[in-house]
């Protein structure tokens, strides 16, 4: 029976929400924050609905205050909340008549409903736990959050694992991995079928808002990443551990930290993804020293592109980015493990065939 899940997600289909960074024109919904406190402790509530007629917004708010929007000329609507104790609130938005949970909110790829048609991904068989961390990212000066998928019988083993770093796509978080992407059902399956080896698998937050948010979650990776998980966890630590995947702009930042850490990892996978698109690959390769440190990046025991065939978004970027590392010596291998486009049915099928290549 085919085993089919589906995420209907608030402003579209992850599908579209992933094509985006690919196909379309920036706006300003890329970069906004959707609630500010402002410098007088007033609130700004902010939300990008440029075919809206009305926007308000409610919940945990003071009452006899209402707040008034307007509409920028950009299609932002703005609001500003007056009298709010310091605290935790909920809220939400109501466009046009139709209440919204906030799509630009931390935690709003995880409001997507999931539909599990067919066996799915759960089975009797021993279940690891999958938790949410906090740390402090140096770089980017904040609390963040990541997922981490630690194997069934962990809490009693007293041996150092490998590590698999695990990067989500475009418009999602650390839990889209964990949720939509199924990755601890798939790895615990895995694991009780006696087809990977036990790991500890990082599902780090790649979304930042800034206009180009790679490097700079390349430095929280590596700066601030792993340094929290190997002193949290009983974790090996050389380079023949190590593993870093990511898909759509997850393998962007992929490429960015191995490439600049080559002597940190020794599995790459690039799913669906490539260099950065509308850049000149020979200038993006040039920036991050491919050819300088090609014997490097050579001797990684497995470097890994893989698309979702002809129909996914990024297969033309990264038919280019290939010529342009074949131009610069670089060893790899391709795969097309499923004909399912720029979806997470592709990158499920990939987790699940490399996490059995991976520290054997």
């Amino acid at each position: 029976m085919k085993r089919i899940l589906i995420l209907f997600a608030l402003m579209g289909c992850t599908v579209a929400a992933s094509a985006q960074g690919w196909m379309r024109q920036p706006t300003p919904n890329d970069t906004l924050q959707s609630t500010r406190v402002l410098p007088d402790g007033k609130v700004l509530f902010q939300i990008y609905a440029p075919q809206a007629s009305s926007v308000s917004v409610s919940g945990d708010l003071p009452w006899g205050k209402p707040i008034v929007f307007e509409k920028a000329e950009n299609g932002v609507w703005k609001g500003i909340c007056e009298g709010l104790d310091d605290g935790l609130f909920r809220y939400n938005f109501t466009v046009d008549g139709v209440r919204v949970q906030d799509p630009k909110a931390p935690l709003s790829a995880e409001q997507s409903s999931l539909l599990t048609k067919g066996a799915g991904y759960i089975k009797d068989v021993p279940h690891g736990a999958v938790a949410q961390r906090f740390y402090w990212s140096k770089n980017l000066n904040e609390m963040r959050r990541l997922h981490v998928w630690t194997p069934a019988g962990y809490e009693k083993n007293a041996d150092k694992l490998p590590v698999l770093y695990l990067i989500h796509g475009g418009g999602d978080n650390d839990a889209s991995w964990p949720g939509v992407g199924a990755a601890g059902w798939i790895l615990d399956n895995l694991l009780a079928e006696g087809k990977i080896v036990p790991m500890i698998v990082v599902m780090p937050n790649g979304t930042i808002p800034v206009q180009n948010e790679v490097p700079p979650f390349a430095e929280d990776m590596y700066y601030s990443v792993m340094p929290f998980i190997e002193a949290n966890y009983n974790v090996l630590t050389d380079r023949d551990h190590r593993a870093v995947a990511g898909l759509s702009m997850g393998g962007m930042e992929t490429m960015e930290v191995a490439f600049s850490h080559p002597d940190d990892f020794s599995y790459v996978w690039v799913l669906s993804s490539s260099l950065q698109p509308g850049q000149d690959p020979a200038a993006e390769s040039a920036r991050l020293k491919v050819k300088e440190n090609i014997a490097k990046l050579n001797s990684f025991k497995k470097m890994v592109f893989t698309q979702g065939g002809p129909s996914d978004i990024a297969y033309q970027n990264c038919k280019n980015t290939r010529a342009q590392l074949d131009k610069d010596g670089l060893k790899y291998e391709y795969m097309e493990n499923a004909q399912a486009g720029h979806s997470w049915t592709t990158w499920r099928a990939d987790l699940e065939v490399l996490a059995q290549t991976l520290f054997k």
